[in-house]
């Protein structure tokens, strides 16, 4: 009996894993996210250890836990949170990002369910987990309360909720977007619209709609001066994250 043909394209298996290497890249063209991810990791670590009473400090931590990062892009979260013991759904609407983040996962030995899906086909099919990640994605959504509603159906009770996102303001056009798509070229131009942008109280608002009581939210702060980013509890003028439960 003849062997089935591979459908592996190693010409495409390349392109990938040239991309994969693109995306995780700290001095590449994602920079930006890298050195904003030791602020965004230490927030949700934080926050999944204390809702799970977990001991960050212990072997696999978050053993036992489900988690999904929404818009997982490369998988620049995902992979921590399989580092430290949990078990991992990495989805993205951009198809492309998938075989990207599924070739490093197997570069780094680490077994992560990626799939292109959205957060309303998920909640549909009756997914359920412990902690939703849902870090810079509701404002590029169509409609933020149906997006978070999803995210709060996807959540079992008592499941927590982290979400990041930049607010409405001046300062917030002049950083987000004149800075960064302009003047930085960090992101290309159209990347975020102003409009778009979501305030502290407007999230926490959506939140609430969405069934998810909020517990916590910060600010994170970018110094030009170190070129490090880092957490307040005051200044949440540009991006910010919260984070939210769903009742048991």
């Amino acid at each position: 009996m003849q062997a089935a043909q591979s459908t592996i394209d190693p010409a495409e298996v390349a392109k990938f894993e040239a991309m994969a290497a693109e995306w995780w890249d700290p001095n590449g063209k994602f920079k930006p996210l890298h050195m904003l991810n030791p602020c965004r990791l230490d927030y949700i670590t934080s926050q999944i250890a204390a809702e799970f009473e977990r001991d960050l400090n212990g072997e696999k931590p978050f053993s036992g836990l489900r988690i999904l990062d929404i818009g997982c892009g490369g998988g620049l979260l995902s992979e921590p949170m399989a580092r430290l013991g949990a078990e991992v759904v990495g989805a993205d609407a951009a198809e492309r990002n998938i075989p990207v983040a599924q070739v490093h996962a197997e570069q780094s030995g680490l077994t992560i369910d990626y799939r292109h899906t959205t957060a309303e086909a998920m909640a549909e099919a009756g997914e359920q987990f412990d902690v939703v990640l849902n870090m810079e994605v509701v404002e590029h959504v169509a409609d933020p309360l149906a997006y978070l509603t999803a995210c709060q159906t996807l959540l079992k009770p008592g499941g927590l909720h982290i979400c990041s996102t930049i607010n409405r303001n001046a300062k917030s056009f002049a950083m987000a977007i004149v800075g960064a798509e302009y003047v930085m070229r960090w992101l290309p131009k159209g990347t975020h619209e102003w409009n778009k942008f979501i305030t502290p109280d407007e999230l926490y608002s959506l939140i609430e709609n969405a069934g998810l009581t909020p517990v916590d939210r910060k600010g994170f702060v970018f110094n030009p001066i170190t070129w490090q980013w880092s957490l307040s509890s005051k200044d949440l003028s540009v991006n910010y994250v919260t984070a939210s439960v769903k009742p048991a």
